[in-house]
């Protein structure tokens, strides 16, 4: 066998046995974990009414489940598997992050809030809400504002940003209030509705959610005072920067083309499932100027 021919051997065999293209050389771990599984797996919320929450027929649907059907295209398109199986995992407060962080969820589509202690051990993609912290109580309490609350029961959801919130805010203002923690937003609802406590406090539109989806939504009345809360974007796994670059491309995306705005409205502004109750809540103008301008920085950095 000549040189020429022993060149030639030798590079069908190195090309036999090496990665199958630059397609393959340019997966991050979670497409590759997604491809060899045939399954992107989407963690979903049960009442995070309305990003994220069963409908009548115990089907996860919402806003952000939108938003990550434009996720889930980009990554059939990426991989080429156009049968790509969607499963969905129902996480809650406490076990959202411990989920994503071991690879059972491929991404989180709720209403989780970006923080800087967060981001220590998640990464989350531009941020495509931006709530406030507010209380809401029985309406026939005659409650008005935090001060109000001295003293009083009051509920949170464990796991969440607002839990801790509310801790520092009894501290720093010496309310003296006793703290119940539900398991989930509609657990904590209902510590109000049956008067265990005086009022819960959650991010504004989570709570209009609950208000609106309630038995007797007249039955609800938010406090005056508001105070600012942490913004929500999807969370995935740390370390992969080629998957955040596809969630972030595809959530950009629908923000230039006006596509945000159309769902925007669909959840937000006209009447949804399973009431079809409409929460009549317009883009604040934070969050104007966020889907403007999009970043995945958390308040404070």
């Amino acid at each position: 066998m000549t040189k020429l021919a022993n060149g030639l051997a030798a590079l069908c065999i190195g090309l036999a046995f090496a990665p199958s293209g630059a397609g393959a050389e340019s997966l991050g771990p979670t497409l590759q974990k997604i491809k060899d599984a045939g399954t992107i797996t989407i963690g979903n919320r049960d009442s995070s009414v309305p990003f994220s929450y069963l409908d009548a027929e115990q089907k996860p649907i919402g806003f952000s489940l939108e938003l990550c059907d434009l996720v889930v295209a980009k990554v059939k398109a990426k991989l080429g598997t156009p049968a790509l199986k969607v499963a969905y995992q129902a996480v809650n407060s406490s076990n959202r992050i411990p989920l994503v962080k071991n690879g059972t969820v491929d991404i989180e589509c709720g209403s989780t809030a970006n923080t800087i202690a967060r981001q220590q051990e998640v990464a989350y993609s531009v941020i495509f809400y931006a709530p406030q912290f507010k209380w809401i109580s029985l309406k026939s309490s005659g409650l008005k504002t935090t001060d109000d609350l001295k003293g009083k029961t009051v509920a949170v959801t464990q796991g969440t940003n607002t839990s801790q919130f509310v801790a520092k805010l009894n501290t720093d203002k010496g309310l003296g209030m006793k703290i119940l923690q539900g398991k989930d937003h509609a657990e904590s609802f209902l510590l109000v509705e049956t008067g265990r406590a005086a009022a819960f406090m959650e991010d504004d539109i989570l709570l209009a959610g609950l208000k609106a989806t309630a038995t007797s939504p007249d039955n609800f009345a938010f406090l005056s005072d508001a105070f600012p809360s942490d913004p929500y974007g999807v969370m995935m796994g740390k370390g992969d920067p080629e998957f955040k670059q596809l969630v972030d491309g595809a959530l950009t995306e629908a923000m230039k083309s006006g596509l945000y705005d159309k769902l925007y409205t669909k959840w937000f502004e006209s009447p949804i499932p399973p009431k079809n109750i409409n929460l009549n809540f317009p883009q604040s103008e934070k969050l104007r100027e966020l889907i403007k301008t999009p970043s995945d920085k958390a308040n404070g950095q």
